[in-house]
């Protein structure tokens, strides 16, 4: 199997090293100032057993790549940037006939749980994986896996439910490459579950590390506003005993010399200055169910629309003054 990494960030860039360095052919797949970086210079990976440039092959789009009947797409960009990507890339030919679409497996290694549908669309074969990676991208060429002994927990199965070969092998090339991989028959359980976990994403975006009596009461309470959502719209999730259950001390975040943890994903899409952020998928799936099964979700709507006016207006992570912080509880 070849695989192709749609967008080689802190999560994409760090399946796709990994599995290069364990001797699987991969392709990386960036754009802008991060693709000239990784063609120039390969992709700085480092992790808690040191670093390594690899001489990863980097391309800006599916027009570079010859497909063949072979290859594996990783999505790995935010839920934002999903559907356009999954449009051009479902289109293109494969070698001997047929195209994307109608041939190849693409896994959703991506937060949120809208993905799978808007690949369903498009694919016939669609995995959703669940992940569960400690890694950053800050800087163009450059990525940091903080996971140990494990680089992440990747759970992955068919959507929209079961198992196949396709999925054994690669959960099979995937633990040869120091990521965790148990195949499940309802994938799903598991993303609602991390779905769960992301509701914090936006609120350490704006404020920082979720720490402190102020801090995790608004995250506890985002968190219910969640519970109370997928209770109500009847989706099953895994506990969260059950998830430190499978994750153990597999998967812990390790400080790497000269490469700071400074936080999670939409932390870094602000540190960047992208523009965009994840909240509409995340803060916003809830704000969603909600709505639909009759379920207020006053801070979930609050924590989405603060990040995404944080991201259209190029704010500083955790700039939110705490007064405004506070004045979240009273919602």
């Amino acid at each position: 199997m070849r695989y192709i990494i749609i967008g080689a960030g802190a999560v994409g860039g760090t399946i796709g090293g990994r599995l290069y360095e364990s001797g699987h052919e991969v392709v990386l797949i960036a754009r802008g100032n991060h693709l000239k970086a990784l063609r120039q210079d390969g992709l700085r990976l480092a992790t808690p057993q040191g670093v390594q440039q690899l001489a990863v092959p980097a391309h800006g789009g599916p027009l570079e790549v010859e497909l063949r009947r072979d290859d594996v797409l990783v999505l790995a960009v935010k839920t934002q940037h999903s559907e356009a990507l999954l449009t051009e890339w479902a289109a293109q030919p494969v070698a001997g006939g047929g195209t994307a679409g109608e041939l190849l497996p693409v896994l959703c290694a991506q937060n949120g749980v809208a993905n799978e549908r808007l690949a369903l669309r498009r694919f016939r074969r669609v995995y959703g994986v669940c992940v569960w990676m400690p890694a950053t991208h800050l800087e163009p060429g450059r990525v940091c896996a903080l996971g140990s002994p494990l680089s992440g927990m990747l759970h992955l199965g068919r959507y929209p439910a079961g198992r196949d070969g396709t999925a054994e092998r690669i959960a099979a090339d995937l633990e040869t490459a120091r990521i965790g991989a148990p195949v499940s028959d309802s994938v799903m359980s598991w993303k609602y579950a991390k779905l769960l976990s992301n509701l914090g994403n936006a609120l350490e975006a704006l404020s920082g590390p979720i720490r402190g009596d102020l801090r995790t009461a608004v995250w506890q309470r985002a968190r219910a506003e969640g519970e109370a959502v997928l209770a109500a719209a009847g989706i099953a999730y895994r506990s969260t005993a059950e998830q430190q259950a499978v994750r153990g001390d597999l998967v812990t975040a390790v400080p790497v010399e000269g490469e700071p943890r400074p936080g999670g994903s939409s932390w870094q899409s602000l540190a960047r200055g992208t523009g965009d952020i994840e909240a509409d998928h995340l803060n916003g799936e809830i704000v969603l169910l909600g709505r639909l099964h009759g379920v207020p979700t006053p801070l979930n709507e609050a924590l989405q629309r603060l990040a995404n006016d944080f991201a259209r207006n190029g704010r500083a992570p955790g700039s939110l003054p705490e007064a405004r912080l506070a004045a979240l509880l009273e919602l």
